[in-house]
């Protein structure tokens, strides 16, 4: 007999503490996680969540031995380094690991491990190529956006722009083109389009009409 084929996009790994409220304010004081709900009087069970993956702690015996969760983020450094600052019990530090991925792992307040890992990019060998000058003009509001881009991704405007064009021509094979662009990095540009006043959607540039 087969083995019946079903998708998930979504799991809530639920870990027992003693005191849920403390155990909560600890993920949000000192992990980086927020607040999805507090639920009980005093609190039974709380959901925390790091992105889209949500810890749900429980009210019971903490047992943590054998067990830890893995959480695949995008900037593993920078979170390294909020929990380090914070005080955080770092079991191991940042190392790249054999099988593609950079992580650490942290013991929270009752002991269980957590380990965060960025998968790291392929090592292929290096490309020499040849740059030449190309005039352009930008919509002054877009061309704001993409410089605070690059100096976000420690880029310059033209590798920015070289990155966004080699994914423009690209497509996937469920339809549509990637981004180059992280989801936490998505939100940074919401951020920087908001801060620049870019009120205008993706197919605007078929609108602009520059000013004389």
């Amino acid at each position: 007999m087969s083995a019946p084929s079903f998708h998930c996009d979504k799991f809530h790994p639920g870990l027992a503490v003693d005191d849920v409220k403390v155990a909560a304010d600890f993920y949000t004081g000192k992990l980086g996680f927020w607040l999805a709900y507090l639920w009980g009087d005093p609190p039974v069970t709380a959901g925390v969540n790091l992105g889209n993956v949500q810890v749900m702690l429980n009210r019971g015996k903490p047992s943590p031995d054998g067990c830890s969760v893995y959480f695949v983020v995008d900037d593993v450094d920078g979170l390294h380094a909020v929990h380090a600052a914070a005080g955080v019990d770092i079991v191991e530090p940042p190392d790249d690991k054999p099988y593609g991925l950079r992580e650490y792992s942290v013991h929270d307040l009752h002991g269980y491990t957590l380990l965060f890992g960025q998968h790291l990019m392929p090592r292929e060998p290096q490309l020499e190529i040849q740059r030449v000058d190309v005039p352009v003009r930008l919509e002054r509001r877009l061309a704001a956006v993409l410089a605070d881009l690059a100096a976000l991704k420690k880029m310059s405007v033209g590798e920015c722009l070289e990155e966004t064009l080699l994914h423009t021509f690209e497509r996937l094979p469920e339809g549509g083109v990637p981004s180059p662009h992280t989801e936490r990095q998505l939100e940074q540009i919401a951020e920087l389009k908001r801060r620049h006043g870019v009120d205008y959607d993706s197919h605007a540039s078929y609108r602009f009409v520059e000013k004389p």
